[in-house]
């Protein structure tokens, strides 16, 4: 049996040459762009591939690891704690409040897998910074795409579980590359930040690893958003980027309809925000990677 991430993996790293040749006759893109594009894709497949390279499941444990992550908050929160949500169209029980807390680990774990990745990825190629024609500007990105790659076979699953247990699916899924794009550019940005001060300080990856510990608990995540003090909620909302981007997932799969289209705005404008300010350091860095490493 194919497996399914696999399918995934290939449908986004394949762009043939008659729809990259259409794309550029309708937009002034340089070649160059495609050339790294090409580079990209290639880094992302081959990062796919070893992953995993020699377990019997392969791939399957992306997901794995989700569902063990699943199992162990649904038994805490819905078993032990017994507590309940309720969605219009889904049926209150413990299984709702798994797709729940499914819906959140998603994108919290691309984040987290692509940003750490990013952290070391200069450090751990010195063969290639080393190398004058690499574009060294790749590096930070792969592992962050690989990740995205990943979970969107989680979300083709939440939608499945939603679609078996609700017998219905949201339109609104249509509505994902609005959250997509500032989730990427989000991680990216943080991923250069990162991977260009690693080089100088290798402290960082340690740091960044408590740092994460302690943004989980600060993202709801394993509690609703309601639950917590009107006082201190708009700071969540305001002053965790993640916040947005784990109820967006929720409204677009569990609820059917956005609620928090000006946080949106705001996650759009910080996310640029941060990949400008990343990529602008990661540059001004780049020259002295080689002397370094």
């Amino acid at each position: 049996m194919k497996n399914p991430l696999k399918i995934v993996a290939r449908k986004f790293v394949t762009f043939s040459t008659r729809q990259r040749d259409r794309a550029v006759r309708r937009l002034p893109i340089p070649q160059s762009f495609w050339i790294k594009f090409d580079l990209l894709k290639t880094l992302v497949k081959r990062d796919l591939e070893a992953k995993y390279k020699g377990s019997i499941l392969g791939n399957f444990w992306a997901i794995l690891n989700q569902l063990a992550q699943l199992l162990v908050y649904t038994y805490l929160f819905s078993i032990v704690l017994q507590i309940k949500l309720n969605f219009r169209g889904l049926p209150a029980n413990d299984f709702t409040f798994g797709l729940w807390m499914f819906a959140g680990l998603i994108p919290w774990t691309a984040f987290v897998a692509g940003f750490t990745g990013a952290t070391t990825s200069v450090i751990s190629q010195p063969n290639l910074i080393k190398k004058v024609v690499f574009p060294l500007g790749l590096l930070p990105l792969v592992p962050i795409c690989t990740a995205l790659v990943e979970s969107s076979f989680g979300i083709i699953l939440l939608i499945t579980f939603v679609a078996f247990t609700a017998k219905l699916i949201h339109t609104s899924v249509l509505l994902f590359p609005i959250i997509w794009i500032p989730q990427l550019l989000l991680t990216a940005g943080l991923g250069y930040l990162v991977a260009g001060l690693t080089v100088f300080l290798r402290d960082i990856p340690q740091t960044i690893t408590v740092i994460l510990n302690l943004w989980f608990y600060l993202t709801p995540i394993v509690y609703p958003s309601s639950l917590i003090p009107e006082g201190w909620r708009f700071l969540v909302f305001w002053l965790n980027p993640m916040t947005t981007i784990v109820e967006v997932y929720r409204d677009l799969v569990l609820v059917g309809r956005m609620h928090h289209w000006e946080e949106l705005g705001v996650l759009w404008g910080v996310s640029m925000l941060t990949f400008a300010i990343g990529l602008f350091v990661y540059r001004r860095l780049r020259p002295a990677f080689a002397d370094v490493v």
